[in-house]
């Protein structure tokens, strides 16, 4: 399948892996690249040191492209980068801050720079600095939201009208059917989260996992929005969060709560109750926990075989 993210990332298919936080170790992107998607290492939750093994331990499970997704809002940003030229890695996601703090520089040092945005402003201004492809993420995905709340449906054919950069389409996005709709709205690729979090390779705990597996409609709702938004699975951490803010809580009481490590002590480390578990709405579709390769496979099968099927 040619389009133009196979062809900016020298991939066989417009899949792409998202480099979710606790979930996105080597052994995941690795599996993903290996079935001809990109597969992406996710360094937010990873120290400089972490993110230097994991990828060298990604280089030796593939002969295929991967990259790394690095969040700008982290205080270690410089040193993940400086890593990141020193490894010779030549495909980096940013997200959750301005493109035009690092772009230049991430360009100089020749890598393709994707970027993920969530409003018409912000994909402006990635193509105005220079970045190579966008990532635009709708309200139904996990991680951080965009404050706009613009779903999926409608941000991606804003964005394609917006700008001739290559798209991507993220956030409510696991099966054929929903790669092919995205493409249907102007997107030449897809990001995939969720169903790659719930994949025997994701680093994510097993009972992590299991309550992906076996969330519902509605399970999920956008929480910490004075802090930074993020989408979670209804526990007791969440509940303690939304009566907070039903309650006027400032972005310091919230944070206070927030903690040092709560994501990994949900995700990581299986607290499923007191830990932060973000998950986008599209859980509700995931049935099991498979292989990330299988995955892929199932995903260009149906986009092949319902694209068949329309007049």
């Amino acid at each position: 399948m040619n389009t133009r993210i196979t062809s900016l990332f020298g991939i066989d298919y417009p899949i792409i892996q998202a480099g979710m936080i606790w979930c996105s170790g080597w052994q995941l992107a690795a599996a993903v690249s290996n079935a001809g998607g990109l597969g992406l290492l996710g360094a937010g939750s990873m120290t400089p040191e972490v993110l230097e093994e994991q990828i060298r331990k990604c280089k030796a499970a593939t002969n295929k492209p991967f990259g790394v997704n690095i969040p700008l809002l982290y205080s270690q940003v410089e040193k993940q980068f400086e890593i990141l030229f020193r490894e010779g890695i030549n495909i980096v996601f940013t997200s959750a801050g301005n493109p035009a703090i690092w772009t230049p520089l991430l360009k100089q040092h020749g890598l393709t720079v994707v970027h993920v945005i969530a409003s018409v402003k912000s994909a402006l201004k990635c193509e105005q600095y220079g970045v190579d492809a966008i990532v635009a993420e709708g309200f139904e995905a996990g991680g951080h939201n965009g404050k706009e709340e613009t779903t999926t449906f409608a941000l991606v054919p804003l964005i394609r009208k917006t700008t001739p950069l290559p798209l991507i389409a993220a956030g409510g996005i696991a099966t054929g059917r929903g790669m092919l709709a995205a493409m249907a709205l102007g997107a030449d690729g897809v990001q995939v989260g969720s169903r790659f979090a719930a994949s025997e390779e994701s680093s994510a705990h097993p009972a992590f996992k299991q309550k992906i597996v076996d969330s519902g409609d509605g399970d999920t709702f956008v929480a910490l929005k004075k802090v930074v938004p993020v989408r979670l699975i209804r526990n007791s951490f969440f509940h303690q969060v939304r009566q907070m803010e039903e309650s006027g809580a400032s972005a310091e009481k919230l944070t206070e709560l927030l903690g040092k490590g709560r994501a990994k002590n949900g995700m990581f480390e299986g607290n499923t109750e007191e830990g932060e578990l973000e998950i986008g709405q599209v859980a509700a579709l995931i049935d099991r926990i498979q292989p990330a390769g299988e995955i892929v496979r199932e995903i260009m099968e149906e986009y092949t075989l319902i694209r068949k099927t329309l007049p």
